[in-house]
């Protein structure tokens, strides 16, 4: 785990620490989820929040839920670019996903400002607990495409 405050990698590679990290997860709401489906990784994307430190998102039965009735071990990816100041940033958040099963926990995540961006019903919450997290901030190498 990345405690503490940013460190210098390079000169344009800064090192981010854990609470800087969690505040950069919380700037956005769609990560992306990697499995391991059959010995082959799969990454989906989905809709999150962070609740007390932990990475939370609903889905329904199907592949993501399949696979991680098989393994728990995840990894979780956000990252975000500001196209005024060239910077990027990228975190990974690394531990276990559990489907919520207790009414209490169910009930509290139902409050939480958690929305898919897809109609499909998504009424299974997961939360991933990390046993580690750890950031990068950087400067592009080049501008983004222009459409």
């Amino acid at each position: 785990m990345v405690y503490g405050m940013a460190s210098y990698v390079d000169p344009v590679t800064t090192v981010l620490g854990e609470d800087e990290c969690w505040r950069m997860l919380a700037r956005t709401d769609v990560g992306r989820l990697a499995v391991s489906v059959s010995g082959e990784p799969q990454i989906f994307p989905v809709n999150f929040v962070i609740d007390n430190r932990s990475v939370l998102f609903r889905t329904a039965e199907g592949t993501k839920l399949a696979s991680l009735a098989v393994s728990a071990r995840v990894a979780f990816e956000v990252d975000g670019f500001d196209a005024a100041t060239g910077e990027a940033w990228s975190v990974v958040v690394r531990g276990a996903a559990k489907m919520l099963d207790k009414l209490n926990d169910v009930y509290a995540a139902q409050e939480l400002p958690l929305f898919s961006w897809e109609a499909t019903p998504k009424p299974v919450f997961v939360r991933i607990t990390p046993r580690a997290i750890t950031g990068r901030r950087f400067i592009a190498a080049r501008a983004p495409r222009e459409d």
